[in-house]
């Protein structure tokens, strides 16, 4: 059975969450020393953290560190240190002590980049970018830029494209979920004409100090409620052959290009420039209102449950997302945030409140490995919409968060 076609508009929420696997048994601990590539003097203080996790550690006098406890398997390894170039580098932890002797070097462009940095922000620019990065999620309304100055916004009008980045780190307090992340090597950008957001980078966890004893269990609490059907708790079902148990509704949809939309589109933009600097006739706004009506694209949808094996790969203990097309993924163990509001079709009347949470996911390739703990090993395989496309800071967790055993959803 197909469902009714509708018009679907697509947003990209791409997070670089860092390597971030682990595997599910096993510990070891990183050691080392952190020195300056060119004197081979040790550097003290110097932030050395695993991307997207709550491990990191800072350099004694000596330029040693530790970090101990870490899940085996393999992460994203940064240093950031005042003068020098941000440190990456992909390193496995196996079970036991590791030993690294890792080298910075000495970012040449650090006084380049203070003297050619054009004036502050334009408030709007500056506005429309925070909104969009923290999201508008009752969670994302308690999250705070700490350092707004620390980012560099900029809107091409050419590109019809918002785009932020920060020489340094951009530090968000999430209030709700207790974490002080501070996102190292921002790269957002916001293309209004194709309708798609993203960011890259390689943020890192800090655990922040409750109040009391209420105030950390409320934030243990909340932290349950944004796993609860997130990517990473579908992911992570996938991984472990519970999709259906967890509380997951998946179903087949097809996106098929509308034939009329490119002559429509055509005429609207011809129009337009036709018109350049000079008002619209009524006979002109109606035409541009009946072309602008017209859907890039149809969304069937089949109501029939995906079998788990039509998405699910396995291979001497690994485990793969793979299908083809589109999926629709319904939560239904958990309603939506109050601010969620989904996109309506254009012409379409006003839709009632959802009650549960939809998103939309596809892949670029034809399939993805999935990890352990939720993640996929290329996090910028999937395409993001509906639901999951609305989440954004308010409920970004470290990939290291473990939720409860039990499987009762937080209501």
């Amino acid at each position: 059975m197909v469902a009714p076609i509708l018009r679907i508009r697509f947003l990209v929420l791409a997070l670089l969450m860092g390597a971030g696997s682990y595997q599910a048994h096993g510990q070891g601990t990183l050691s080392g020393i952190v020195r300056d590539s060119l004197t081979r003097e040790p550097l003290e203080l110097a932030s050395i953290f695993l991307a997207s996790t709550t491990y990191g550690a800072s350099t004694n006098d000596k330029g040693q560190f530790s970090v101990r406890n870490v899940p085996a398997g393999q992460y994203d390894l940064i240093i950031s240190y005042l003068g020098y170039s941000l440190y990456k580098r992909t390193i496995t932890v196996g079970n036991g002590p590791q030993t690294l002797d890792l080298q910075l070097k000495p970012s040449t462009q650090h006084l380049q980049e203070v003297v050619v940095r054009p004036g502050s922000n334009r408030p709007g620019d500056y506005e429309k970018f925070a909104e969009t990065f923290l999201g508008r999620t009752v969670f994302s309304r308690q999250c705070r830029i700490r350092n707004p100055k620390a980012v560099y916004v900029q809107y091409n009008a050419d590109r019809n494209e918002l785009t932020a980045s920060s020489p340094t780190f951009l530090q968000v307090d999430n209030a709700a979920l207790g974490y002080r992340i501070k996102y190292y090597g921002l790269e957002f950008t916001l293309n209004f004409r194709e309708q798609y957001m993203s960011f890259y980078g390689w943020p890192v966890f800090q655990e922040m100090k409750p109040r009391n004893e209420r105030q950390r269990q409320q934030w243990l609490q909340n932290r349950q409620r944004a796993y609860r059907g997130s990517l990473p708790h579908f992911l992570r079902s996938v991984y472990l052959n519970q999709v259906a148990a967890e509380g997951f509704l998946v179903q087949k949809m097809r996106v098929v290009p509308n034939p009329r939309f490119p002559r429509a589109d055509s005429l609207a933009k011809a129009l337009r420039q036709a018109r350049h600097n000079q008002p619209f006739s009524p006979a002109d706004q109606d035409s541009i209102a009946r072309w602008t009506k017209v859907p890039r694209a149809f969304s069937l949808l089949y109501t029939a449950p995906r079998p788990i094996d039509s998405l699910r790969e396995t291979d001497s203990g690994r485990v793969w997302l793979r299908f083809r097309d589109y999926v629709q993924i319904t939560y239904r163990h958990e309603a939506p945030d109050p601010n969620y509001q989904p996109v309506r079709p254009v012409g379409a009347p006003s839709l009632p409140a959802p009650t549960q949470q939809v998103s939309t996911l596809m892949l670029h390739p034809l399939r993805a490995e999935v990890q352990a703990n939720g993640q996929l090993l290329e996090p910028l395989a999937v395409f993001t919409d509906g639901y999951w496309g609305f989440e954004k800071m308010g409920e970004f967790l470290p990939t290291d968060y473990l939720p409860p055993t039990s499987a009762a959803p937080v209501r």
